[in-house]
Protein backbone atom coordinates (compact mmCIF):
# COMPACT_ATOMS: atom_id res chain seq x y z
CA UNK A 1 0.00 0.00 0.00
CA UNK A 2 2.75 2.28 0.89
CA UNK A 3 4.64 1.46 -2.29
CA UNK A 4 1.62 2.44 -4.24
CA UNK A 5 0.96 5.74 -2.73
CA UNK A 6 4.19 7.10 -3.65
CA UNK A 7 4.53 6.19 -6.87
CA UNK A 8 5.38 9.04 -9.36
CA UNK A 9 1.78 9.92 -10.61
CA UNK A 10 0.08 7.13 -9.68
CA UNK A 11 -3.42 6.73 -9.15
CA UNK A 12 -5.28 8.06 -6.20
CA UNK A 13 -8.93 7.05 -5.00
CA UNK A 14 -11.55 10.35 -4.43
CA UNK A 15 -12.02 9.10 -1.02
CA UNK A 16 -8.74 9.14 -0.41
CA UNK A 17 -7.80 12.12 -2.42
CA UNK A 18 -10.52 13.85 -0.16
CA UNK A 19 -9.30 12.63 3.39
CA UNK A 20 -5.81 13.93 2.73
CA UNK A 21 -7.19 16.98 2.39
CA UNK A 22 -9.43 17.30 4.81
CA UNK A 23 -6.42 16.30 7.22
CA UNK A 24 -4.47 19.48 5.41
CA UNK A 25 -7.45 21.88 6.46
CA UNK A 26 -7.41 20.28 9.88
CA UNK A 27 -3.67 19.93 10.43
CA UNK A 28 -3.28 23.84 9.57
CA UNK A 29 -6.37 25.25 11.98
CA UNK A 30 -4.71 22.94 14.98
CA UNK A 31 -1.65 24.65 14.53
CA UNK A 32 -3.44 27.95 13.92
CA UNK A 33 -4.78 27.17 17.07
CA UNK A 34 -2.24 25.93 19.21
CA UNK A 35 0.29 29.40 18.39
CA UNK A 36 -2.64 31.41 19.64
CA UNK A 37 -3.23 29.43 22.04
CA UNK A 38 0.22 29.64 23.78
CA UNK A 39 0.11 33.49 23.08
CA UNK A 40 3.05 32.78 21.19
CA UNK A 41 1.42 35.77 18.89
CA UNK A 42 -0.01 39.27 19.96
CA UNK A 43 -4.02 38.40 19.39
CA UNK A 44 -3.78 41.89 17.95
CA UNK A 45 -2.05 40.79 15.22
CA UNK A 46 -3.20 36.96 14.46
CA UNK A 47 -6.55 36.33 16.34
CA UNK A 48 -7.42 32.88 17.16
CA UNK A 49 -10.20 30.69 15.65
CA UNK A 50 -12.59 31.07 17.98
CA UNK A 51 -12.24 35.04 18.02
CA UNK A 52 -12.64 34.78 13.89
CA UNK A 53 -15.41 32.58 14.16
CA UNK A 54 -17.29 35.05 16.49
CA UNK A 55 -16.83 37.82 14.52
CA UNK A 56 -17.61 35.75 11.49
CA UNK A 57 -21.39 34.86 12.83
CA UNK A 58 -21.74 38.71 13.80
CA UNK A 59 -20.81 39.67 10.48
CA UNK A 60 -23.27 37.03 9.30
CA UNK A 61 -25.88 37.78 11.25
CA UNK A 62 -26.07 41.55 10.33
CA UNK A 63 -26.52 40.50 6.81
CA UNK A 64 -23.76 42.62 5.44
CA UNK A 65 -21.19 39.39 5.50
CA UNK A 66 -23.88 38.03 2.25
CA UNK A 67 -24.49 41.54 0.90
CA UNK A 68 -20.65 42.36 0.71
CA UNK A 69 -20.00 38.46 -0.88
CA UNK A 70 -22.60 38.82 -3.28
CA UNK A 71 -21.36 42.07 -4.88
CA UNK A 72 -17.86 40.86 -4.52
CA UNK A 73 -18.63 37.59 -6.45
CA UNK A 74 -20.89 39.68 -8.86
CA UNK A 75 -17.68 41.51 -9.79
CA UNK A 76 -15.32 38.46 -10.15
CA UNK A 77 -17.50 37.16 -12.14
CA UNK A 78 -18.42 39.75 -14.93
CA UNK A 79 -14.61 41.10 -14.82
CA UNK A 80 -14.14 37.11 -15.76
CA UNK A 81 -16.11 36.91 -18.26
CA UNK A 82 -15.28 39.80 -20.01
CA UNK A 83 -11.83 38.53 -20.20
CA UNK A 84 -12.91 35.14 -21.50
CA UNK A 85 -15.10 36.69 -24.33
CA UNK A 86 -12.43 38.90 -25.42
CA UNK A 87 -9.63 36.40 -24.92
CA UNK A 88 -10.84 33.26 -26.33
CA UNK A 89 -11.04 33.97 -30.52
CA UNK A 90 -8.25 36.04 -29.72
CA UNK A 91 -6.45 33.15 -28.39
CA UNK A 92 -7.37 30.58 -30.96
CA UNK A 93 -6.07 32.65 -33.75
CA UNK A 94 -2.99 33.77 -32.13
CA UNK A 95 -2.67 30.19 -31.69
CA UNK A 96 -3.29 29.33 -35.54
CA UNK A 97 -1.46 31.75 -37.52
CA UNK A 98 1.90 32.77 -36.61
CA UNK A 99 1.63 36.45 -38.26
CA UNK A 100 -1.11 37.06 -35.76
CA UNK A 101 1.29 35.34 -33.08
CA UNK A 102 4.10 37.81 -34.43
CA UNK A 103 1.71 40.68 -34.51
CA UNK A 104 0.65 40.80 -30.87
CA UNK A 105 2.64 38.79 -28.23
CA UNK A 106 4.92 41.42 -27.64
CA UNK A 107 2.33 43.52 -26.68
CA UNK A 108 0.73 41.18 -24.47
CA UNK A 109 4.07 40.21 -23.28
CA UNK A 110 4.55 43.66 -22.10
CA UNK A 111 1.09 44.56 -20.91
CA UNK A 112 0.96 40.98 -18.51
CA UNK A 113 3.77 42.54 -16.65
CA UNK A 114 1.96 45.83 -15.90
CA UNK A 115 0.30 45.74 -12.18
CA UNK A 116 -2.99 46.65 -12.72
CA UNK A 117 -3.08 48.39 -9.16
CA UNK A 118 -0.77 51.18 -11.17
CA UNK A 119 -3.68 51.41 -13.55
CA UNK A 120 -6.64 52.18 -10.86
CA UNK A 121 -6.23 55.88 -11.25
CA UNK A 122 -6.39 56.41 -15.05
CA UNK A 123 -9.43 53.61 -14.65
CA UNK A 124 -10.83 56.24 -12.48
CA UNK A 125 -10.61 58.93 -15.53
CA UNK A 126 -11.90 56.32 -17.94
CA UNK A 127 -14.91 55.14 -16.45
CA UNK A 128 -15.29 57.12 -12.87
CA UNK A 129 -16.16 55.55 -9.76
CA UNK A 130 -19.04 53.12 -10.62
CA UNK A 131 -19.28 49.15 -10.93
CA UNK A 132 -17.43 49.41 -14.21
CA UNK A 133 -14.15 50.90 -12.60
CA UNK A 134 -14.10 47.58 -10.43
CA UNK A 135 -14.75 45.22 -12.98
CA UNK A 136 -12.10 47.12 -15.66
CA UNK A 137 -9.80 46.74 -12.70
CA UNK A 138 -9.90 42.72 -12.64
CA UNK A 139 -9.95 42.58 -16.64
CA UNK A 140 -6.83 44.56 -16.65
CA UNK A 141 -5.06 41.95 -14.11
CA UNK A 142 -6.48 38.88 -16.01
CA UNK A 143 -6.95 39.38 -19.94
CA UNK A 144 -3.48 39.61 -20.63
CA UNK A 145 -2.39 36.65 -19.25
CA UNK A 146 -5.25 34.79 -20.22
CA UNK A 147 -4.56 35.73 -23.81
CA UNK A 148 -0.96 34.62 -23.42
CA UNK A 149 -1.68 30.95 -22.07
CA UNK A 150 -5.02 29.95 -24.44
CA UNK A 151 -2.74 30.62 -27.33
CA UNK A 152 -0.12 27.91 -25.89
CA UNK A 153 -3.04 25.76 -25.32
CA UNK A 154 -3.69 25.51 -28.77
CA UNK A 155 -0.18 25.43 -30.34
CA UNK A 156 0.26 22.52 -28.28
CA UNK A 157 -2.26 20.62 -30.41
CA UNK A 158 0.13 18.47 -31.85
CA UNK A 159 1.10 18.68 -35.77
CA UNK A 160 0.14 15.32 -37.19
CA UNK A 161 -3.50 15.86 -36.39
CA UNK A 162 -3.23 19.19 -38.94
CA UNK A 163 -1.49 17.28 -41.22
CA UNK A 164 -4.02 14.74 -41.65
CA UNK A 165 -6.65 17.18 -41.71
CA UNK A 166 -4.74 19.34 -44.84
CA UNK A 167 -4.67 15.60 -46.25
CA UNK A 168 -8.75 15.25 -46.03
CA UNK A 169 -8.93 18.01 -47.29
CA UNK A 170 -9.64 20.48 -44.78
CA UNK A 171 -9.59 24.50 -45.29
CA UNK A 172 -7.93 27.04 -42.81
CA UNK A 173 -11.20 27.36 -41.34
CA UNK A 174 -12.25 24.01 -40.83
CA UNK A 175 -8.79 23.03 -39.25
CA UNK A 176 -8.88 26.07 -36.64
CA UNK A 177 -12.46 25.26 -35.54
CA UNK A 178 -12.72 21.29 -35.99
CA UNK A 179 -9.26 20.19 -35.01
CA UNK A 180 -7.19 22.95 -33.49
CA UNK A 181 -10.81 24.52 -31.12
CA UNK A 182 -11.80 20.97 -30.36
CA UNK A 183 -8.19 19.47 -29.46
CA UNK A 184 -7.56 22.17 -27.41
CA UNK A 185 -10.73 22.75 -25.82
CA UNK A 186 -10.08 20.65 -21.98
CA UNK A 187 -6.66 22.46 -21.65
CA UNK A 188 -7.98 25.95 -22.54
CA UNK A 189 -11.23 24.79 -19.78
CA UNK A 190 -8.21 24.36 -17.32
CA UNK A 191 -6.68 27.65 -18.55
CA UNK A 192 -9.77 29.76 -17.34
CA UNK A 193 -10.25 27.49 -14.23
CA UNK A 194 -6.83 29.28 -13.40
CA UNK A 195 -7.64 32.71 -14.75
CA UNK A 196 -10.75 32.88 -12.45
CA UNK A 197 -8.16 32.23 -9.57
CA UNK A 198 -6.26 34.87 -10.52
CA UNK A 199 -9.37 37.08 -10.70
CA UNK A 200 -10.29 36.71 -7.18
CA UNK A 201 -6.70 37.87 -6.35
CA UNK A 202 -7.53 41.18 -7.82
CA UNK A 203 -10.91 41.78 -5.63
CA UNK A 204 -8.86 44.08 -3.10
CA UNK A 205 -6.93 45.71 -6.08
CA UNK A 206 -10.37 46.70 -7.98
CA UNK A 207 -12.37 47.60 -4.79
CA UNK A 208 -9.71 50.08 -3.60
CA UNK A 209 -11.61 51.98 -6.56
CA UNK A 210 -14.05 54.26 -4.82
CA UNK A 211 -15.93 51.40 -3.41
CA UNK A 212 -18.18 51.32 -0.26
CA UNK A 213 -19.24 47.66 -0.05
CA UNK A 214 -18.07 44.08 -1.19
CA UNK A 215 -15.09 41.84 0.79
CA UNK A 216 -12.17 43.62 -0.86
CA UNK A 217 -13.67 47.10 0.63
CA UNK A 218 -14.24 45.00 4.29
CA UNK A 219 -10.94 44.28 4.31
CA UNK A 220 -9.39 46.98 3.94
CA UNK A 221 -12.02 49.02 5.72
CA UNK A 222 -10.38 46.22 8.81
CA UNK A 223 -7.41 47.58 8.64
CA UNK A 224 -7.48 50.88 9.77
CA UNK A 225 -9.58 50.05 12.49
CA UNK A 226 -7.15 47.34 13.16
CA UNK A 227 -9.78 44.37 13.64
CA UNK A 228 -7.56 41.56 12.47
CA UNK A 229 -10.17 39.03 13.21
CA UNK A 230 -12.42 40.97 10.68
CA UNK A 231 -9.44 40.87 8.23
CA UNK A 232 -8.88 37.30 8.60
CA UNK A 233 -13.25 36.83 7.98
CA UNK A 234 -12.85 38.30 4.62
CA UNK A 235 -9.74 36.46 3.88
CA UNK A 236 -11.38 33.07 4.69
CA UNK A 237 -14.11 33.60 2.97
CA UNK A 238 -12.74 34.48 -0.28
CA UNK A 239 -10.79 32.08 -0.03
CA UNK A 240 -13.61 29.34 0.43
CA UNK A 241 -15.87 31.28 -2.15
CA UNK A 242 -13.12 30.02 -4.42
CA UNK A 243 -12.57 26.60 -3.57
CA UNK A 244 -15.83 25.93 -4.13
CA UNK A 245 -15.83 27.54 -7.41
CA UNK A 246 -12.68 25.55 -8.36
CA UNK A 247 -14.13 22.48 -7.18
CA UNK A 248 -17.24 22.94 -9.29
CA UNK A 249 -15.49 23.62 -12.41
CA UNK A 250 -13.10 20.34 -12.21
CA UNK A 251 -16.90 18.64 -11.68
CA UNK A 252 -17.37 20.10 -14.85
CA UNK A 253 -14.51 19.20 -16.47
CA UNK A 254 -14.29 15.56 -15.73
CA UNK A 255 -17.83 15.33 -17.04
CA UNK A 256 -17.60 17.24 -20.04
CA UNK A 257 -13.79 15.84 -20.99
CA UNK A 258 -13.84 12.89 -19.58
CA UNK A 259 -10.75 11.72 -22.04
CA UNK A 260 -8.84 14.66 -20.66
CA UNK A 261 -7.87 12.70 -17.68
CA UNK A 262 -8.48 15.49 -15.43
CA UNK A 263 -7.02 15.54 -11.53
CA UNK A 264 -9.09 14.81 -8.38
Amino acid sequence: MKHSLWVVRGPLSRRLYLLIATLSFCLWIAVWWAVTALELVDPLFLPGPGAVLRRSLGWLMDGSLLSDAGISVFRVTAGFLLSAVMALPLGLVIGAYRPVRAFFEPLLEFARYLPAVAFVPVVLLWVGIGESSKIMVIWIGTFFQMVIMLSEDVTRVPLPQIEAARTLGAGGGEIVARVLLRSSMPAMFDTLRITLGWAWTYLVVAELVAANSGLGYAILKAQRFLQTDRIFVGIIVIGLIGLGTDQLLRFIHRRIFPWAGARS
